[in-house]
């Protein structure tokens, strides 16, 4: 026997390792379905080894991001003697896509300048970061905030992607404290600014990867392990029975899976070399990973894929364990029958999605989610029953009709409801997946939807200017240096009056422009121009005009000024009159802010659409294995059919009746939850819309899936049958 002295001495243990590892090599050379088992083996490997790069590459992007924040953060104090500069932060954007500017004045020049610039900034200069210097030129605003001194080096960014700004202005301010200034002694105190393009955290971006990547990833090695497992499963058994203890198979699992396993881990270098070489931009996000910051913990990277594999290997042991005494000799049987705890379940989880909007706010959302992983969670287990049902239908027919084909299908789904599950997993989960995707990336809102259709109506034709320390000087010197064609006014809103109203002052020339009176009292009015009806709109669309002599007034501002224009196309212009003459001020058209927000809402579902969609084309990839899988297994078992029946038209019958059609059930079983489901999502939300298009074309797809399915398992059944040959099995 394998443990027994007479034919393994004590004095060599690692002579009997070797050759158990031997054995093992040799299993998976010679086994059935060899080349599957290794590709798919192979592929769960790299898909392991893929999320642990993933994982690796959050953790250090992570702690080199912290660490630039810390080097670069302001060190604040309220001693102005002790200052060596001035700091500001304000908010600014290139088309949707916000970024920040930091305003900085030396107090002592000869101090350090902040990291990731070579000197301070010369008055009127502006020193920008590499992606922010290219959405400047593409809008044709460079020199925005005064004269471009250069780029912004990596060492002072939070990545590679990172929009940010120094910016010295042209004068240093004559009232620091009354213009919002800071004093500052240095850097190198963590001061999170800017989110950026991501703004979540590591510990949000591991979990979202855990549950988009890792899952998927390792119902994959499920799959993978399981395939062809009826003759390892035997092989396991028979060493059982010779005395082999759970080491030894262990040993001899090892070696069969060892070569594809390493192979699939190999693989992931190949990424992993180019994240190390260089910045890489990842697709859908645009996100730049800083290759310096994966560099600086490559012992971690070695480490994550090292575990990887031992996971790896440990899993296929584990999923080859074998639990019947070694006195027994025959191979464990497994039910044919679904548990209907699965089925009580589901309908557990269907109730408390249905209830969840009577819950009280905060619980609903709990239960809600709570609901929806039950219910998906076990909703293939359902549909496998529904065809198990249907499957005792198909053999009763076929019986009666004496349709050989239809019979033997009827019976085989009756009794693999298993393989069912497996097969229709990724078509349910990937319904439902690609529909709440949608969902959740049509969360516009209805007030960006409305600020959209503003900004659509007035253009760039009407800006809003506005700072809580506004000067007189600023607003001359504002006034004077606006291009012809463009016009000044200040507003002073009224909405918490009886009457909501916005008044509007300005010159005399500046309102006939927009085809208003020039009274010398406030005067209500009506008005056509577009630009004026979104403005009042807020108010009940009340609007007062008055006119003034000479240049405008702190108090006539109030802290908010009005610019149009008599033909677009005088943003840059505006916008740099208006941040030459007001460090800080906030420049937009209106609505703007919630049409960023909005776009800053998608780009966050950029990250979504990059981890669903891994996790979806890894579900993809073993739903692919499973049925290959399957085309094995029946392959040997439709062969004989040709010589009972005389023809190979029993293959596609077989094949459609117990691959197909099931898949169909699921199909359009999980269609009609994933609508149901969406409705209680939207609600769960309280925004988007669900598309039924995009459902009807996911649902469509992978019904030709279904087909395509059942037609290749008919055609590897039918090449097999010529070759097919009586064993003594």
């Amino acid at each position: 026997m394998i443990g027994s002295q007479h034919t393994q001495p004590r004095r060599h243990p690692g002579r009997l390792w070797r050759q158990l590892l031997r054995i093992g090599l040799a299993a998976a050379r010679a086994t059935p379905g060899t080349r599957l088992r290794f590709w798919a083996l192979m592929a769960a490997s790299a898909a392991m080894a893929m999320t642990a790069l993933a994982l690796f590459t959050t953790s250090a992007t992570f702690d080199g991001r912290t660490q630039r924040d810390t080097a670069r953060g302001p060190i604040l104090t309220s001693d102005a003697r002790q200052a060596t500069a001035l700091w500001k932060e304000a908010v600014d954007s290139f088309g949707t896509s916000p970024h920040s500017i930091i305003y900085i004045e030396p107090v002592a020049p000869k101090s350090p300048p902040p990291p990731g610039l070579s000197r301070w900034p010369r008055p009127g200069e502006a020193f920008l970061s590499p992606r922010l210097a290219q959405a400047a030129e593409d809008h044709d605003s460079l020199d925005r905030y005064g004269h471009y001194a250069g780029p912004i080096s990596t060492q002072g960014l939070r990545s590679p992607s990172e929009r940010i700004a120094y910016v010295r202005p042209a004068h240093p301010p004559t009232d620091p404290t009354g213009e919002s200034w800071q004093y500052i002694t240095g850097f190198g105190q963590l001061f999170p600014m800017n989110q950026e393009i991501y703004p979540h955290n590591k510990a949000d971006t591991a979990g979202t990867i855990a549950v988009l990547m890792a899952v998927p990833a390792l119902a994959l090695l499920v799959v993978a392990t399981r395939v062809g497992s009826a003759t390892r499963d035997r092989r396991s058994q028979l060493v059982n029975a010779l005395g082999a203890s759970w080491t030894h198979r262990a040993v001899i699992n090892i070696g069969e899976a060892f070569v594809p396993a390493a192979a699939g881990t190999l693989v992931s270098l190949i990424p992993a070399a180019l994240l190390l070489a260089t910045d890489t931009r990842l697709p859908i996000t645009g996100y730049i990973i800083n290759a310096a910051d994966l560099r600086r913990a490559w012992p971690e990277l070695a480490a994550a894929l090292v575990a990887s594999l031992i996971l790896m290997l440990l899993s296929v042991v584990i999923l080859h364990r074998v639990q019947r005494p070694k006195t027994a000799t025959r191979p464990s049987t497994f039910s044919s029958r679904l548990p209907k705890w699965r089925l009580a379940l589901c309908v557990v989880g269907v109730l408390a999605i249905a209830f969840s909007q009577y819950v009280p706010k905060g619980a609903d959302i709990v239960v809600f989610l709570s609901g929806t992983v039950l219910m998906w969670a076990t909703l293939p287990s359902v549909m496998a029953m529904l065809s198990v049902a249907n499957g005792k239908r198909i053999a009763a027919s076929g019986y009666r009709k004496g349709d050989a084909g239809r019979l033997i299908a009827g019976r085989w789904t009756a009794s693999h409801p298993g393989v069912l599950v497996r097969l229709s997993v990724v078509f349910i989960i990937g319904i439902g997946l690609i529909s709440h995707l949608q969902v959740w990336n049509s969360r516009l809102g209805e007030n960006a939807a409305e600020a959209q259709r503003i900004t659509q109506r007035v253009g760039d034709t009407l800006y809003t200017a506005h700072s809580s320390t506004l000067t007189p000087q600023a607003v001359k010197v504002l006034s004077r240096s606006l291009p012809d064609g463009v016009h000044l006014l200040a507003a002073t809103a009224h909405p918490g009056d009886e009457a909501p109203r916005i008044d509007l002052t300005g010159s005399c020339s500046d309102l006939k422009s927009l085809r208003l009176p020039c009274p010398a009292t406030a005067q209500p009015v009506g008005t056509t121009d577009p630009r004026l009806e979104e403005l009042a709109r807020p108010y009940g669309g009340n609007l007062t005009v008055r006119a003034v002599s000479g240049d405008l007034t702190v108090g006539q501002v109030n802290g908010s000024l009005i610019v149009t224009t008599d033909e677009p196309g005088h943003r840059a212009e505006v916008e740099k009159a208006a941040y030459a003459a007001h460090p800080g001020i906030n420049v937009e058209t209106p609505g703007e802010v919630w049409v960023i927000g909005a776009q800053q809402k998608s780009l966050t579902n950029n990250w979504l659409l990059l981890f669903g969609g891994t996790g979806l084309a890894l579900l993809l990839v073993a739903g692919l294995v499973s049925a290959a899988a399957e085309f094995v297994r029946i392959r040997a078992g439709l062969a004989p059919l040709s010589v009972l029946t005389g023809n190979d038209q029993v293959f596609r019958t077989i094949a459609l009746w117990y691959l197909t059609v099931p898949l169909l059930i699921a199909t359009f079983g999980a269609t009609f939850v994933t609508n149901w489901h969406s409705l209680f999502f939207v609600i769960s939300l309280r925004e988007g819309k669900f598309s039924l298009p995009v459902l009807v074309a996911a649902a469509t797809g992978f019904a030709l899936a279904a087909v395509t399915i059942g037609l290749l398992a008919a055609r590897s059944a039918r090449r097999a049958a010529p070759s097919w040959r009586p064993t003594a099995d």
